[in-house]
């Protein structure tokens, strides 16, 4: 690879990422603010959002995933030109997103036995029922708005990403100011409040997004809004067949932190709004290579549409190595200023001084947490989700869950225990994820030389 070429695609990734970025740090900024405000309520409120988000994350991770399959085959065909066709598969798409919104919908509104089984302290369970009810009535818009945010971002043009994503932070504050704390005669509902905020903020996203789709020239070729299409079950059964493995490998990626955030549920209200401060920020940080995976899917997805398995492997590769720049400025912060972090979230000492130390195995699964996000995302421009599928299964589940559990539970380590787990779990994940790039890049681009 030369060093033109390098830099080239250093800043076409660079160019394409930074709205996503922006877009995933802004929507996930909704779950920043909400735990921040529960934290100024009380232990109870700040735990019941732990545990409900986390099981609305459940969920979402999965629904999420299946439509990730939608910016893979866009910029596949986008970048063989076919557009009329990728207006049509988006259609079919948003089929299936009513679909797995009616599933989220109603999985959130049924998770009481849940929190029951996992032996959740009952007054957080109660209350984190009562945020997944209101938060429920937002699944079908943000399912629809996820649809075309991939759409759109699977043609190259990301920055609607980063505005819907500045529209949702800037009515969550308010609505938050208002509905968890009684403002503006409004009722004061506390962390209830807070999950019917962000319903509100998911219709709003999803019309702001519609509209601009509808409206901006850049999405005339795809002809999008061109006619109405009846559901063609075959093409939404393909869409199924490449999303589901996917939909499954996020959601078992992300079940390795809704399951310990659960687990750690039953330890007590501390320990949980502890967690909850150092995976928030853990999170937050992790959305930079999240933005990062969207740019390599397109930019890997887009080369093999125009039959360039050398620019594939190299987008690749570039994004990877992009990701693992930022996990480690992201660790050494984590460490040269922990304090400071948490300051952000709680001023109860006891929460705060857990909250530190955990943030300390934060900093060190962050190398891993950004290679295992950046190769799933190279990988799905290639289309292959089946054995990523089976690595994680493997890596998050057998190896990270089970050995957290074991060291929580049978070892009576803590919530220590399940931090060591996801270091675990996300460092296998890393190096099978990492491995089967490089394995199938490598072997496309000898195909195609010999």
């Amino acid at each position: 690879m030369s060093a033109p070429t390098l830099g080239h695609e250093i800043k076409r990734t660079l160019v394409l990422a930074g709205p996503l970025v922006i877009g995933q740090i802004t929507n996930f900024g909704m779950n920043f603010v909400d735990t921040v405000m529960a934290g100024r309520i009380g232990t109870v409120d700040l735990g019941a959002i732990a545990v409900g988000s986390s099981i609305w994350a459940a969920g979402f991770l999965f629904v999420l995933g299946v439509l990730l399959a939608v910016s893979a085959t866009v910029s596949q065909l986008d970048g063989a030109g076919r557009s009329h066709q990728a207006g049509e598969f988006t259609r079919q798409a948003l089929w299936l997103a009513l679909g797995l919104a009616m599933v989220l919908f109603l999985v959130a509104r049924s998770a009481d036995w849940v929190m029951g089984w996992l032996g959740v302290e009952p007054a957080v369970a109660e209350l984190a029922a009562a945020y997944l009810r209101a938060i429920s009535w937002g699944a079908p818009a943000l399912c629809l708005m996820m649809t075309l945010r991939f759409f759109s971002e699977g043609v190259g043009y990301t920055r609607p990403t980063m505005y819907i994503g500045f529209l949702g932070i800037a009515l969550n504050i308010p609505l938050n100011y208002a509905l968890m704390f009684g403002n503006f005669g409004m009722p004061a509902l506390g962390a209830v409040g807070a999950g019917w905020a962000t319903a509100i903020v998911f219709w709003m996203q999803f019309l702001a997004l519609a509209s601009w789709i509808a409206w901006r020239p850049r999405y005339r070729p795809f002809a999008l809004y061109g006619r109405f299409s009846r559901p063609n079950w075959r093409e939404i059964g393909a869409t199924l067949k490449l999303g589901l493995p996917i939909g499954v490998m996020v959601f078992l990626e992300g079940g390795l932190f809704v399951g310990s955030a659960l687990l750690i549920g039953t330890l007590g209200a501390l320990p949980v709004a502890a967690h909850q401060v150092a995976m928030n920020y853990a999170g937050l940080m992790f959305m930079v290579p999240v933005g990062l995976s969207g740019a390599i899917t397109v930019r890997v997805g887009n080369a093999i549409g125009r039959a360039d398995p050398e620019g594939a492997r190299r987008a690749g590769l570039v994004g990877m190595g992009c990701a693992l720049s930022f996990g480690l400025m992201s660790a050494l912060v984590i460490i040269l200023v922990p304090e400071w972090i948490v300051a952000m979230y709680t001023n109860e000492p006891e929460v705060a001084a857990l909250a530190v130390y955990l943030l300390f195995f934060a900093a060190i699964f962050q190398l891993a947490d950004c290679l295992q996000a950046s190769a799933a995302g190279a990988l799905r421009g290639l289309k292959d989700t089946r054995i990523p599928m089976i690595y994680s299964v493997i890596a998050y589940w057998g190896i990270g869950m089970s050995s957290g559990w074991f060291l929580t539970f049978r070892l009576d380590w803590g919530p220590v225990g399940m931090w060591i787990g996801i270091i675990i779990g996300l460092s296998v994940a890393a190096i099978l994820l990492g491995r089967r790039f490089l394995a199938i890049s490598r072997s496309s681009t000898s195909a195609v030389e010999s």
